[in-house]
């Protein structure tokens, strides 16, 4: 046992001690010569990139310096964080190029358009977008972008000159400012002069919510193709703006793994992605196993990560003609750590990340002609395969909805049409000023497949991510593939807001239907405001207007504030929530009356959200952003280290987001909440809420379990063999029953819920206690295994349970899912207000 011991702490001290003697050297090329006048990193950092972690701010100011020192560089800032951070990007190429930047860009992009076959690539430079650190907690990446511009700032010779003169960077040193900040801000103020490796360190051990994500705490690698996120938005129009082809993405993964670069696992890429691609994207490969190779360094490929989902950054541009390429480096996840490959140092990841990006820059010099033909051949079968018809979009009772959606497409540069007159088509009713058609022959025809689709076979049963996102399903919208251009009205140029409807001045009552997506964040104004509000528990009649269930009636008089003064702001309201507020003078209607008790008075609603160590943080970010961002709503961030001391008592709603390994919770947390849901509370659980639910005795469940044995089954198979069981994120089909609360403001009697978790709850024996249930054949899209398929027809995913004087609500999946599932975030809104209904 004393040599292996002797071994490892001689090792311990060769990391550590290279650490101490750190230098330029140690990263760089020595076969090269450097600039002298361009600033070195240590001159403005004050320290070698590795011996700290490099705060947003120092890496921002770092890139301005190089910025001002060379004709190498320009940078552009093109937004800000939610928390105000600069998301800035570097343009890198010769001095030439820049003078005639603009021609060659587009130049470049005439590559995806039709003609491009009269270009000629091979007097055309190859373009390279490159990212770092989409996680802040993976921070190698970002201080790798440290190294990597000052190389391309200051190298001189004639290997850096010809890739100049043949390549333009495009150069995000920094995908998520915000959570590098967080980051870098734990791991510096953890770190001891005496670098301790030891993993139970803990500088080691984020506290929650940790530097993975953004503010809303959101991955913010799903949303390249939602686009949901300020983040998100900037680069994804210099994607567009530039159609580069390649596209690399540096991550961290666990401490005890090496490097990965793509190709992934073969078998779980999009079918939509060709063949092609992933033979170059190996090809380009063979160039990063190369350099790691001279520097000893260990990396595998077509292992554990795939090209499937195109929301991520690795696989968004493959179904664009670029090729994407995701790097995946063990994690120091501070200075030093322990793993199975000895001492792994920061700066030892920086190097292997800064390797891999000047291994990129190098296949796409020596592929550029190759990679630019490629490009320019995607888009030109794209056009061969397209449709004459169009795709059909539209929600005649939401137009907001229809909106957000056609707001996404405009971001991916998609040629979108105003709806001319009304039509139907697949069954389908589409209007004007509610509707949307997107025409198939354009450039972005597959993208627009991929969006669009809804795939229920697959050659492989695991995923890295979601198997489905269909955005029509996602969005609840009519929809059809297949409606003529006939019916096109104007190309949109630019989208502007849903027009909105300005009340007439009513001495009697107003009406708001709750079909529109923001008419939450207007009841919310309307009640904050002191108004008296009330919902409808049935449809009625005004003339030849039908009203639906839970539509809002504010009446004009016995109110705090004079008609006048609710006209105008209702007139506010209504421009500002893009919502349909009608003037009615009458209480004297088709069906239930103004001053039926089937109208329910309601009240403001303060709603308080748990968080905080044993809560899944993107569950409950995107519950937060849903409230903060969506609905201008306030929520009270609950942390669970102070929830003992919480007075509950001034929260009507609490929400109990997923826990990780379901035991955030325990018996104290349990009796405090029951105490406040038998007061009048109302208290709403997801996904494994349902188990912390029934083992509390909040609600009474009865589960289904797949209970499928592993026979035939090797033990090389065996993890494949139980993520095939579970869910890891598709789409069905529930029935709804639309007088119930839970489902006012639908106008169908069928949704499309997205689903990730294996919870199957048995439906009550009493059939309007389930409001929505799952048909008896649900799948809309996505994978499933067959045994799990077999036990969903029937459960329910919703229920509510009455306890006390207040309410218990359980959704078994999650109904707001990465800010893009709109068409489900009502559900949540309707427990918040109509809980006491149901």
């Amino acid at each position: 046992m004393r040599p292996i011991i002797f071994s490892f702490v001689f090792l311990l001290s060769l990391q550590l001690s290279a650490q101490e003697d750190l230098s330029l050297a140690y990263y760089l090329p020595q076969d090269v010569t450097y600039n002298e006048d361009i600033p070195k990193p240590q001159e403005v950092l004050g320290y070698i990139p590795g011996e700290w972690h490099a705060s947003h701010d120092q890496i921002l100011n770092y890139m301005r310096v190089l910025a001002a020192a060379t004709p190498r560089i320009t940078l552009e800032n093109r937004g800000r964080t939610y928390e105000g951070r600069p998301l800035v990007l570097l343009t890198i190429t010769s001095e030439a190029n820049h003078q005639n930047l603009e021609t060659i860009r587009q130049k470049h992009v005439a590559l995806t358009e039709a003609g491009a076959e009269n270009l000629n690539t091979s007097e055309m430079p190859v373009v390279v977008n490159q990212g770092f650190s989409i996680h802040g907690n993976e921070a190698s990446g970002a201080n790798a972008a440290i190294l990597a511009a000052y190389y391309l700032a200051a190298a001189e010779g004639p290997e850096i000159n010809d890739l100049l003169e043949n390549t333009v960077i495009l150069f995000d040193p920094v995908f998520n400012p915000d959570g590098l900040q967080r980051f870098a801000y734990w791991a510096n103020t953890n770190k001891s002069k005496n670098i301790n490796p030891d993993p139970q360190d803990r500088e080691y051990s984020e506290v929650w919510p940790g530097g993975r994500t953004n503010h809303y705490w959101f991955d913010m690698n799903r949303d390249w193709l939602p686009v949901q996120l300020p983040e998100s938005k900037a680069r994804i129009k210099t994607f567009h703006k530039w159609y580069p082809n390649i596209l690399t993405d540096h991550h961290e993964m666990g401490s005890n793994s090496s490097f990965f670069f793509q190709p992934g696992i073969p078998s779980r890429t999009h079918p939509l992605t060709p063949a092609l691609n992933q033979e170059l994207t190996k090809e380009i490969g063979t160039y990063h196993a190369a350099a790691f190779d001279d520097i000893g360094s260990l990396y595998y490929t077509e292992e554990n990560y795939d090209d499937f989902y195109y929301g991520k950054g690795s696989t968004f541009p493959d179904i664009q003609g670029s090729i994407g390429i995701l790097f995946e480096q063990g994690s120091s996840r501070g200075h030093a750590q322990e793993t199975d490959n000895g001492i792994l140092t920061f700066p030892f990841t920086i190097r292997n990340q800064f390797t891999a990006a000047l291994s990129t820059l190098e296949a796409a010099k020596e592929m550029r002609v190759k990679l630019l033909d490629y490009q320019r051949n995607f888009y030109q079968n794209a056009r061969k395969e397209a449709g004459k018809d169009a795709y059909a979009f539209g929600n005649s009772k939401d137009a907001a909805t229809a909106y957000r959606l056609a707001e996404i497409l405009k971001r991916h540069q998609v040629k979108i049409h105003e709806v001319k007159e009304r039509f139907t088509s697949n069954g389908e009713t589409f209007e004007p000023g509610s509707s949307f058609l997107v025409p198939k022959n354009q450039r972005q025809q597959r993208l627009l497949s991929a969006m669009f689709e809804r795939r229920t076979e697959f050659q492989d049963s695991l995923f890295y991510d979601i198997s489905a996102w269909s955005f029509p399903l996602a969005f609840n919208l009519d929809f059809s593939d297949n409606a003529g251009m006939k019916n096109a009205g104007s190309l949109i140029d630019s989208l502007g807001q849903p027009a909105a409807v300005v009340p007439e001045r009513s001495e009697y009552a107003y009406l708001m239907e709750w079909h529109a997506y923001e008419a939450p964040k207007a009841l919310n104004k309307i009640l904050n405001k002191g108004l008296r509000a009330k919902v409808a528990m049935q449809q009625f009649r005004v003339g030849n207007r039908h009203f639906d269930y839970g539509t809002i009636m504010i009446p004009a008089q016995n109110q705090k504030m004079n008609s006048e003064e609710i006209y105008d702001l209702l007139q506010e309201i209504s421009g500002d929530a893009h919502v349909q507020i009608s003037a009615v003078n009458t209480g004297l209607t088709g069906g239930i009356n103004l001053g039926s008790n089937q109208f329910r008075a309601l009240e403001p609603q303060k709603v308080a959200l748990i968080v905080g160590s044993g809560i899944t943080p993107y569950d409950a970010g995107e519950i937060w952003h849903l409230f903060d961002q969506q609905y201008d709503m306030k929520i009270t961030k609950l942390d669970l280290s102070d929830f003992s001391r919480a007075d509950l008592s001034r929260y009507t709603d609490i929400i109990l987001p997923n826990q990780w390994g379901g035991r955030a919770l325990g018996e104290d947390e349990a009796k405090q909440l029951k105490a406040w849901v038998q007061n009048g509370g109302t208290l709403i659980g997801y996904k494994n809420a349902a188990t912390w639910f029934d083992r509390n005795e909040f609600m009474d469940l009865e589960f289904k379990e797949n209970e499928v044995q592993a026979k035939n089954v090797t033990f090389e198979q065996r993890q494949d063999f139980r993520g095939a069981q579970g869910i890891g994120g598709a789409i069905f089909e529930a029935k709804q029953d639309r007088s119930h609360p839970i489902n006012f403001g639908y106008k169908d009697d069928k949704i499309s819920l997205f689903r990730d978790t294996t919870i199957f709850v048995e439906a009550d024996s009493t059939s309007y206690k389930n409001p929505i249930r799952y048909t008896e054949e649900p799948l809309l899209s996505g994978y499933i295994s067959e045994e799990n398929l077999e036990l969903l027809p029937g459960t329910v995913p919703f229920k509510h349970a009455s306890l006390g004087s207040g309410n218990v609500v359980l959704f078994t999946d999650n109904t707001n899912f990465r800010a893009f599932w709109y068409g489900t975030n009502k559900l949540l809104m309707n427990a918040i207000f109509f809980g006491d209904e149901m």
